[in-house]
């Protein structure tokens, strides 16, 4: 792990864009150790606060091509001299609490392209479909100087929400055929993309991607309109990853409404509503925190006895738990 007194060295080669500097730093990042965390504090306040870039969240179901659609729209960003970086997040085991992380082995041309950079990293168990510290990652792929930050999240469904409050475009990726179109209106990750990308639509899969498009296309019609968007979105478009068809429209669709979103303001207020959520998210992550401490767990476990005894009531039990926090 970095040393603190190499904090300002790790955040000058990082923001040369060395990537195994970067690598470094996420994994400091990433650390749950107290002076860990103090290091990256630091860290994020040595590296350039003048460079943006544009974050663009995926999410979808397993299986629906995330991984190869992030190669093929990579490839294509870094050919058209744009420095991409990647930041996959895998599901870890409730159970054991280990990731695989083979997000990288399965963008094998990517991993292998000079401005591209990939990081698979383990969700924790962190609900949202991202892990704890991804948002900060972010910023240190900021900092190194890339031009588009793909945030890829774990693909288990309606819960992977909490991508859009560090992405400025959130992109739904789905397959041809995925089931009714109109219940999937319901889904709270349905109200938050500003895309839906039909994938697979090549071969026999064709003409259900178009059946599907055509289906969400109206479907998001029936939304409420939110302010953040011109009048032609959020809109549903059909792509191929495999053969690589409707991917640079795709692009030029994103660059429209970011550009949008930027001349009328939405785009900066966006980021300062991220900017105060997280705020609040760490300081919540803080309070609950305290709960960790050997002598909060032990007052914890006594009171839990008694309630589960009938000596004490739930919320008695709870006003003596934060009392004691207090103190």
């Amino acid at each position: 792990m970095v040393p603190v007194t190499d904090i300002g060295d790790l955040a000058q080669r990082i923001a040369a864009g060395e990537r195994r500097a970067l690598a470094r730093g996420i994994t400091l990042i990433e650390s749950s150790r107290t002076d860990h965390r103090d290091a990256a504090t630091a860290l994020l306040g040595a590296l350039p606060q003048d460079r943006q870039a544009l974050r663009i969240g995926l999410s979808g179901t397993p299986g629906v091509g995330k991984s190869t659609f992030i190669e093929a729209f990579g490839m294509m960003l870094t050919a058209r001299g744009l420095r991409v970086a990647v930041l996959a997040v895998d599901p870890s085991s409730a159970r054991s609490g280990g990731s695989i992380l083979g997000d990288k082995t399965r963008m094998d041309r990517l991993s292998r392209a000079p401005n591209a950079f990939i990081r698979p990293s383990p969700s924790q168990t962190h609900l949202g479909g991202v892990a704890r510290r991804t948002r900060e990652a972010v910023r240190l792929c900021e900092g190194a100087g890339f031009d588009v930050v793909l945030i890829e999240t774990v693909g288990v469904g309606q819960s992977e929400t909490q991508v859009a409050q560090m992405a400025d475009l959130f992109v739904l990726l789905l397959a041809p055929a995925g089931g009714d179109e109109l219940q999937g209106v319901k889904r709270g990750i349905m109200e938050m993309a500003d895309m839906i990308l039909i994938n697979k639509a090549d071969g026999d899969l064709k003409p259900a991607a178009m059946r599907t498009c055509a289906d969400y296309a109206g479907a998001l019609r029936l939304l409420r309109k939110r302010p953040q968007d011109p009048d032609d979105f959020p809109k549903a478009m059909m792509v191929s990853a495999l053969q690589e068809a409707g991917i640079a429209d795709a692009w030029t669709e994103m660059e429209r409404l970011t550009a949008w979103r930027r001349d009328t303001g939405h785009f900066d207020a966006t980021r300062a509503a991220q900017a105060r959520y997280w705020f609040e998210a760490d300081v919540r992550t803080a309070l609950l925190a305290q709960l960790d401490r050997p002598e909060a767990r032990d007052r914890m476990e006594r009171l839990a006895a008694a309630v589960a005894d009938g000596a004490a009531e739930p919320g008695a039990a709870a006003a003596e738990m934060l009392a004691f926090l207090r103190s």
